[in-house]
């Protein structure tokens, strides 16, 4: 069982077969001419149960059939341009690169001593971020799993801060569309259920600062404590931007912790036309980045940064067999001293081999290709009475329904959308995505992917419309 161990009597070996699984995968992309195959739970569960895990095949060749079968064929394939879904993004190949060389070399980011060039690309790449965000610099921070623990820590370093003795007073304000992990922060940091308090939403579904200053003001004079502020730089169901320059402002005037949400709206950071529209992230306390939704990174690469990097200490735990108190004085760069996680890979080689290849600009073209074509695809559905649209986009979301022209019934409406999506995700034509507004259900484009075009997006609609008139016609005969 040696010859499986990755060293230098079977480099050649691993040459071998990496190569043969790329060549696989490379083969599957090249032909895939759906985003999906439409395969049900019921199809796929059968093929994975039979397979015996005790029996090993003992033969790359074999191994990668058997994958053929259970997986490959039947993957949801983001880089499709009919892929309008979650923000799930095509990936970039000098990033997949990175992948291959972090995986093979493996190196654990939480000590200098098993990861030195690792731990210091990753702190420049901190460095990096937190001077295109303007936080300052005192500003560090961290690479994480994804947007909800870089959430958790933020939100943990603002708890601390507050420094109040009593955890059921503690506050935290966020708007009403704002990511559900700021709730799931709360109950895992110990918080009480009334912890959050949700701000409503204007037309553009960005937070109300009149109804955030209500409540802060309400907060102060009820002897609460107001442990943060979360804004959203692009909400998860409507790419919306909250006002971040009003919202930063009341945060200073009642002396709050801002956290800035930008796990989708961080692409901006590198945007060559849309900068503006997140300034204002600048005066943030924290925030968090998901380089694997608008860097067009594989999943994961995240990061959490902080205006002062003295935070940071509120994560921080000694071992003595791993980080013990000595390296401090010793200046030896631990990551584990500022994250919430121990061993951890080394995701920031992905975005160094991204920045390396293509440069900062080469990313924010691509974002702003996708904000372009949001842009457009707002366009087509305000001009089609066949649907109705939420907001103009910020970003690159779309959040419409389809309104049949012999339909008044609300909930017959719904029934129809949600069938759509279904039939349309059952045909593996296109997958889209689904979210409430106002209780009633729409659908969802998050526009990623710079290959798709406003043809794409037609067809789409097209698609998701006829499906949704299916459903009423089959309704009407089975009603008469």
């Amino acid at each position: 069982m040696r010859s499986h161990l990755l060293n230098d009597a079977t480099a050649e070996e691993y040459r071998r077969s990496v190569t043969e699984g790329v060549e696989r995968v490379a083969a599957r992309i090249a032909t895939t001419d759906r985003p999906f195959t439409g395969v049900t739970v019921d199809a796929l569960s059968p093929r994975i149960d039979e397979i015996d895990l005790d029996e090993p095949l003992h033969d790359t060749a074999a191994v990668l059939d058997e994958l053929e079968d259970v997986y490959l064929r039947d993957a949801v394939y983001f880089h499709h341009p009919r892929y309008l879904a979650h923000l799930n993004c095509p990936v970039v190949i000098p990033a997949l690169l990175g992948e291959a060389v972090l995986s093979a070399v493996n190196s654990s980011l939480d000590t200098w001593d098993q990861s030195a060039g690792g731990t210091l690309i990753e702190r420049k790449l901190i460095d990096w971020t937190c001077a295109r965000i303007g936080l300052g610099p005192a500003a560090d921070g961290v690479f994480t799993s994804g947007g909800t623990q870089s959430n958790l820590q933020a939100l943990l370093l603002a708890r601390e801060e507050a420094k109040a003795e009593d955890l059921a007073s503690l506050r935290i304000f966020a708007s009403e569309v704002s990511h559900f992990s700021v709730k799931k922060s709360a109950k895992l940091l110990g918080l009480g259920p009334d912890a959050v308090v949700s701000i409503p939403v204007d037309h553009d579904k960005r937070m109300q600062t009149v109804a955030l200053a209500r409540e802060l003001e309400r907060c102060a004079k009820g002897g609460l404590v107001p442990m943060a502020v979360v804004a959203t730089g692009g909400t998860t169901d409507f790419g919306s931007i909250d006002p971040l320059p009003e919202i930063a402002g009341l945060c200073e005037q009642y002396g709050v912790w801002l956290h800035v949400d930008a796990a989708y709206g961080c692409g901006l950071l590198a945007s060559l036309k849309y900068r503006d529209r997140i300034d204002g992230i600048e005066r943030a306390d924290s925030v968090t980045v998901d380089y694997h939704k608008s860097f067009f990174q594989p999943v994961s690469s995240s990061a959490v940064l902080v205006r002062d990097a003295a935070t940071l200490r509120h994560a921080t735990y000694h071992a003595d067999y791993l980080n013990p108190r000595r390296m401090v004085q010793e200046r030896i760069p631990n990551q584990v001293d500022k994250s919430l996680q121990t061993t951890r890979r080394f995701d920031a080689l992905k975005l160094w081999m991204t920045l390396r290849v293509m440069g900062a600009d080469g990313i924010g073209q691509l974002f702003d290709e996708v904000c372009d074509l949001a842009a457009e695809g707002w366009k087509l559905l305000a001009a089609d009475p066949r649907f109705d649209v939420v907001v103009r986009p910020s970003l690159s979301t779309l959040v419409f329904r389809c309104i049949p022209a012999a339909v008044t019934d609300p909930a017959e409406i719904d029934r129809a959308n949600l069938y759509a999506r279904k039939a349309l995700f059952a045909s593996g034509d296109a997958v889209v995505a689904g979210t409430k507004v106002a209780g009633r259900h729409y659908l969802k484009f998050t526009l990623l992917n710079p290959e798709t075009t406003t043809a794409d997006i037609a067809a789409v609609l097209d698609l998701i419309a006829g499906h949704a008139e299916q459903y009423l016609g089959d309704s009407l005969d089975r009603a008469s």
